[in-house]
């Protein structure tokens, strides 16, 4: 259910601003992306586990402030990112 540390590295690298920046919201968004796929792939097979569900749930809640956070500062940056992940809004 989580993603291995190649792919995370490639997604810190696909979405950094800089050369070694991890900690942007446009990463962790990423990130958090990755591992919603990856948990909602794992529902599809595992629709009884709500343990997980609280914890997929917590990570959409995340993604959203996040968004919420970069929409607020920089509506240009927000735009690029849910462009470039696919989001809906």
């Amino acid at each position: 259910m989580s993603i291995t540390a190649e792919k995370k590295q490639q997604i810190i690298k696909d979405n950094a601003r800089q050369a070694d920046d991890t900690g942007s919201p446009e990463v962790q968004v990423a990130i958090l992306t990755e591992r919603i796929t990856n948990l909602t792939e794992h529902f599809k097979t595992h629709a009884k586990d709500n343990h997980s569900r609280r914890g997929l749930l917590m990570l959409v809640n995340k993604r959203r402030s996040l968004l919420d956070y970069l929409k607020r500062e920089d509506t240009g940056r927000y735009s690029d990112l849910i462009t470039k992940l696919g989001l809906r809004k």
